[in-house]
């Protein structure tokens, strides 16, 4: 794959030479993340010394098709070369589907004798053009990609101990947690995080953009960028799943370059030592065993450092006297080690914050991209609770029945009233509206059928019947599950400003009507 973003098999040899990668595939990066058409000619200027490709000059009047990307996952043990698989999967699809639908399983493959033994699951994932359309097979490049995840969820501990009287005491607290990648437990959480805009489009595009720049030996002191994200915004909404699905996709896109990923959690809570002036001595410990990884070339590290903003708060406490001055020590090395990865092309760090207000400026100038991650719209819950309820409707939990897209409920009416006598999605639109409006997060959506179940359907039944039950049923439970959460909140948000009014505090306000 080398550092591309779109791969695809090669098409036949003709007279003209063709950019092809260390795997035989064509390999041609263009804006917009389009590749050349088959069928044009190109004319070759130059041949990097440094990357391998040929460098080329094309014709202004060339055509290009968006890249279909494919993740290809094998049974564990498999033992094939990847271009060769890769070579069987691009012919099966476009001899075999006229049509493709991004962000879908593929079927049929299991036709296939040597994919039905090695292969356990392929999914079409986006387009580059950005759409969700179907398109002709003979429409599309395939950009194919083979992975294994590992064994296991294989995790270690960065133990917060610097000196032996803490193992002694027992006081061991993980500093970070280093995870294996791909890794089982996380795969498929790309595919089910749905946002209001392209935001994961968007962090790939960028992740993507300055790998380009690095291989083509972009000198940084003049173009700078700092391979930082900054995910900022309520609790709940997807900012900690986020880092790590994108940890993941990145391990599989760059498999063909990186051998092996890492994904490497800082717990920012337990980066301060109950011993003076240790703390600074954790972070640089920290940060030399990522620089350890990192120097591995086949190796790429995800760092993600969730809720910065608790470092922040000791900094700003220790700058009015009321934190010691280790903690200004730990946050000045914590910088300082960010500071210490930028060399590195190797590893991306993803920081998180749930107060916006409270990021430290430090890490703000630091971050090339900032990302606010609001609670979904109405649509993306629409989108997420088909999600869960198609996912309990193949598990026989629900009678199976159609859930139409919300593309189509565009005109349909739905009053304040409740969901009795809708349609079974004009109700599932009636509670997506419902869920924005009391702003729930998608933490609590996804929890919302077991709520529905455990609540008000599980008692309904005598424990040997296991029949699936009306989908209108479930949407009934769901809608008193999404009232009883209201009520909670309201309830706990009153409370929250009776103590207010004791302190000076405004009271919050809370009205479940609105």
């Amino acid at each position: 794959m080398g550092l591309a973003m779109h791969e695809f098999p090669p098409p036949p040899r003709s007279s003209k030479e063709k950019l092809v990668n260390g795997t035989g595939h064509v390999e041609d990066q263009v804006p917009g993340g389009l590749t050349p058409s088959h069928s044009m000619d190109m004319d070759i200027v130059a041949e990097s010394s440094t990357s391998g490709r040929i460098i080329h000059e094309m014709d202004v009047n060339e055509t290009y098709l968006p890249v279909l990307h494919v993740e290809v996952r094998l049974r564990p043990g498999s033992n094939i070369q990847s271009g060769h698989l890769r070579q069987i999967v691009s012919s099966y699809i476009q001899s075999n589907h006229d049509i493709l639908v991004p962000e879908t399983l593929l079927e049929g493959w299991e036709d296939v004798d040597i994919l039905q033994r090695r292969v356990d699951r392929i999914w079409i994932a986006e387009r580059s053009d950005g759409s969700s359309l179907p398109i002709p097979s003979s429409d599309v490049e395939l950009g194919v990609y083979i992975y294994t995840p590992t064994l296991g969820v294989q995790t270690e501990d960065f133990g917060a101990d610097t000196e032996d009287r803490d193992e002694e005491e027992g006081d061991h607290v993980p500093a970070a947690t280093v995870k294996e990648l791909p890794a089982p437990d996380i795969d498929g959480l790309w595919d089910n995080l749905i946002y209001s805009d392209d935001l994961k489009e968007r962090l790939l595009r960028y992740i993507f953009a300055t790998m380009r720049f690095a291989d083509a030996g972009i000198d940084s002191n003049v173009i700078s960028w700092n391979r930082m994200v900054l995910l900022h915004g309520p609790p709940g909404t997807g900012k900690t799943s986020l880092c790590r699905a994108l940890a993941q996709k990145l391990s599989i896109r760059l498999s063909e370059t990186y051998f092996r990923g890492k994904l490497v959690e800082i717990n920012s809570h337990s980066l301060f030592s109950k011993w003076f002036s240790e703390s600074g001595k954790l972070v640089q410990k920290l940060f030399t065993t990522v620089e350890d990884m990192a120097s591995d070339q086949e190796t790429f590290v995800v760092v993600m450092i969730d809720e910065v903003e608790s470092l922040t708060a000791a900094r700003a406490g220790a700058m009015t006297g009321n934190e010691p001055s280790d903690a200004v020590r730990v946050v000045n090395a914590l910088l300082t080690g960010l500071d210490r990865l930028k060399p590195y092309k190797n590893i991306l760090v993803m920081t998180t914050s749930n107060i916006a207000g409270a990021i430290d400026p430090a890490f703000v100038d630091r971050a090339d991209i900032k990302e606010f991650v609001d609670y979904p719209p109405p649509q993306a819950v629409y989108m997420i609770l088909s999600a869960c309820l198609t996912e309990i409707m193949g598990k026989g939990l629900v009678q199976r029945q159609d859930i139409a897209p919300w593309a189509s409920l565009a005109g349909s009416r739905i009053n304040g009233a409740g969901a009795s006598g809708m349609s079974p999605s004009a109700t599932l639109k009636h509670l997506a509206i419902q869920c924005h409006k009391y702003t729930l997060a998608g933490r609590f959506l996804r929890r919302l059928p077991v709520l529905s179940y455990a609540r008000y359907l599980a008692a309904t039944l005598p424990p040997s019947d296991h029949r699936p039950l009306p989908l209108s049923t479930w949407l009934s439970a769901m809608e008193r599950v999404i009232q009883d959460e209201q009520r909670s909140r309201t309830v706990i948000a009153e409370a929250e400003g009776h103590r207010g009014d004791k302190t000076g505090i405004t009271k919050v306000k809370v009205d479940a009507e609105n």
